[in-house]
């Protein structure tokens, strides 16, 4: 517990000083008594409880007044709060599976309904940012609170072939790095070949900074670094990483082509990697989720929107010390007043 005036403290050292005086007080009262008093008729009379009721009182007076001078400091506490606020990453799987129709109207589609519902629902505080990975990933919208530029950039979203899980968490943590700056973003779009360094600078163990990746897919990694590689950055950078599965567990087959154009065969499956997202999940202490239908990964999106980032904020306590002051001192003059009266 802090204090935003702590020189009122130094009120508590006239409580030592007060409970002197009363039990001084309470000495010489009772040997004035014994003065002018026979102690042989006036022991019998006493209520064997009165000795101990007539100090009850007091004791809650003056735990009370200690109660009141802390609260004369203002004190408060830093608290953790679940909040929509800091950077949050979509970063959306743009793989060929996402065609799949078991979601309707398909995978891709869906995902981005849910990510516009996600927008919309979104805090004044928190600046989302939109990533798509395939073969590769792209930044496609550095992180803003401009709904309209966000729903612009999901609508630029085309799909490609390969899966790049683990670029696709890399190249997030490169977008929360660069958010913030006037000058416009470099075109990061990850290199396969090569493992460039990262922009966000690692942080103390245990610390957890005020930004998050949702990652969606709905597939394995095949391309690019080592999605559990990739979480152990983010972890080290203070990066929860939530993921989202999306899709039929029992895999899909995509047909060949895209708009007109065929890759080669008659298509190919797809499989959710669940064990490598709940992996991922738990090397940053984020969280995984399985969607199966289009309502569900809404529902999913709606949640996280409402405590994906934990702010660190100031609360007073100032309110709450007054109150428990006040309800001890009533506690004191209640029970002297109805002990008194069966006196």
């Amino acid at each position: 517990m802090q204090f935003l005036w702590a020189p009122a403290l130094w009120l508590l050292a006239s409580v030592p000083l007060l409970i002197g005086l009363y039990v001084w007080m309470q000495r010489r009262r009772h040997q004035a008594a014994l003065r002018y008093a026979s102690l042989a008729l006036i022991k019998p009379a006493l209520d064997p409880r009165a000795r101990w009721r007539r100090y009850i009182p007091p004791a809650l007076f003056f735990i009370a007044l200690t109660a009141m001078f802390i609260a004369l400091a203002r004190p408060y506490a830093q608290v953790r709060t679940p909040k929509q606020e800091g950077i949050i990453i979509l970063a959306l799987d743009a793989s060929l599976s996402m065609r799949a129709p078991d979601i309707q109207p398909n995978r891709f589609e869906a995902a981005r309904q849910a990510a516009r519902a996600f927008i919309e629902k979104r805090s004044g505080g928190a600046e989302i940012g939109i990533v798509a990975f395939g073969g590769s990933a792209a930044i496609v919208q550095m992180p803003t609170a401009k709904t309209g530029d966000l729903n612009a950039a999901l609508n630029t979203l085309f799909l490609q072939r390969g899966t790049a899980i683990g670029e696709g968490i890399i190249t997030s943590l490169d977008a929360i790095a660069l958010a913030g700056r006037e000058a416009p973003p470099p075109n990061i779009n990850s290199a396969l070949d090569e493992e460039q360094e990262l922009l966000l600078p690692p942080v103390a163990p245990g610390t957890f900074i005020p930004a998050i990746v949702v990652l969606l897919t709905d597939g394995q990694n095949r391309n690019g670094r080592d999605p559990l590689e990739a979480a152990k950055l983010a972890a080290e950078r203070g990066v929860r990483v939530y993921t989202v599965g999306i899709g039929s567990r029992e895999g899909a087959l995509i047909p060949g082509g895209l708009g007109g154009a065929t890759f080669g065969g008659n298509g190919f499956r797809a499989e959710l990697d669940e064990e490598t997202l709940r992996a991922i999940a738990a090397e940053t202490t984020g969280e995984y989720f399985y969607a199966a239908s289009a309502g569900e990964l809404e529902k999913i999106y709606s949640d996280l929107g409402l405590n994906l980032v934990l702010k660190l904020e100031q609360a007073e306590l100032t309110a709450y010390v007054t109150a428990f002051a006040a309800l001890l001192l009533f506690a004191a003059i209640g029970l002297s007043l109805w002990w008194n009266s069966l006196t």
